[in-house]
């Protein structure tokens, strides 16, 4: 059975096109694997996941609020995961998390686990021979691998792909149809790179002549490091650095259509939202949080677990300190301070 999903929650149209396949598992098993207190009969067998609207027999469902629960427990759904505001018995077996939707994530994986492309190199693919690719390794239609790439066990390489001169890519990556590398770019292990993705292209730098006025390109010789576990929208940008290396930590999860400048540093477990840009030289810390349509100039610092709201912009050199604090506008300060600023400016215009 295929998963089902909801038209009303990203997370589920996002599943159900990643995760094929389902298996039947049963409540007491998806309990243990996502350690989540089970209320009910444990033999239930789920064999989907859903939304509360599209639910059917076999599905599983969450609620985040006590307000939705008689929803999904009502629903078609076969099973509910809820949080502790959900313990006592019901008409349908209950996992209680204290992060329901955390655990309803976990419990797809064990459902519904990602379908795997079998080993192997298409014929259409080209590959020069000093390339090593590991045994169980599959280079989709129209590829290129080039000299010198490293490819690590159980890593998929897309339809239609070009990976540079002595790329590395660690083991169980997922590179998505039109990934293009450029040579000497490094990525560690499980990292998700999705359609149309280009990394380690030259950084946007230039020398002015100040004689004639025309421009001259500085040398883009650094070097692109993406840990484990990163993962990286479709269509999105990561320059190499200039002269040293750009560098995105463990865990850190970039949209589509983000554009990631020459020598930039982001730390672990940062989430970029889409059609972000960052400039040369800027320093995302550990935890930051960044909204879509965010500018972020050259030379700033991010620091650890801050958060810049959606459409911000934070001017070159400008430090942004403040662990989950949130930051809005141009230039970015605390969202307190940028409301009073903007029902101040309310007052006046009235008073005109």
């Amino acid at each position: 059975m295929i998963c089902s999903h909801g038209s009303l929650e990203p997370l589920f149209f996002l599943l159900s096109n990643v995760y094929k396949d389902a298996m039947k598992r049963s409540m007491k098993e998806i309990a243990e694997f996502v350690r989540a207190r089970l209320v009910g009969d444990g033999s239930v067998e789920l064999t989907g996941i859903a939304s509360i609207q599209s639910a059917s027999s076999g599905d599983l469902v969450f609620v985040e609020e006590e307000k939705d629960l008689r929803k999904a427990i009502e629903s078609g759904a076969a099973a509910v995961i809820a949080g502790r505001f959900a313990g006592a018995p019901s008409a349908k077996p209950l996992l209680i998390s204290d992060q329901p939707r955390l655990a309803f994530a976990r419990a797809s994986q064990f459902l519904c686990p990602p379908r795997r492309p079998k080993p192997g190199v298409d014929k259409t693919a080209i590959v020069d021979p000093s390339a090593r690719l590991a045994g169980d390794v599959a280079v989709a239609a129209y590829s290129v691998i080039e000299e010198g790439v490293t490819i690590g066990a159980g890593s998929r390489i897309g339809a239609q792909s070009h990976l540079g001169a002595n790329v590395q890519i660690g083991e169980n990556c997922d590179l998505a149809p039109n990934v293009t590398i450029y040579p000497g770019a490094r990525l560690g292990n499980r990292v998700i790179v999705h359609a149309g993705a280009v990394l380690g292209s030259d950084g946007f730098g230039y020398v002015r002549d100040s004689a004639t006025g025309r421009y001259e390109k500085f040398p883009q010789i650094g070097r692109l490091e993406i840990e484990d576990d990163v993962e990286i929208g479709a269509n999105s940008t990561v320059d190499r650095g200039a002269l040293d290396v750009t560098r995105i930590g463990r865990g850190t999860k970039i949209d589509n259509l983000v554009h990631v400048g020459h020598n930039v540093e982001i730390g672990e477990d940062v989430v970029i939202a889409a059609q972000t840009g960052l400039s040369g030289s800027a320093v995302l810390e550990d935890g930051v949080i960044v909204g879509g349509q965010v500018g972020i100039g050259d030379h700033v610092r991010i620091e650890s677990g801050a958060i810049l709201g959606g459409q911000c912009g934070v001017p070159t050199k400008k430090v942004i300190r403040g662990k989950g604090i949130v930051f809005w506008g141009t230039p970015a300060r605390p969202l307190r301070g940028y409301l009073k600023e903007l029902a101040a400016l309310a007052r006046l215009a009235k008073r005109a």
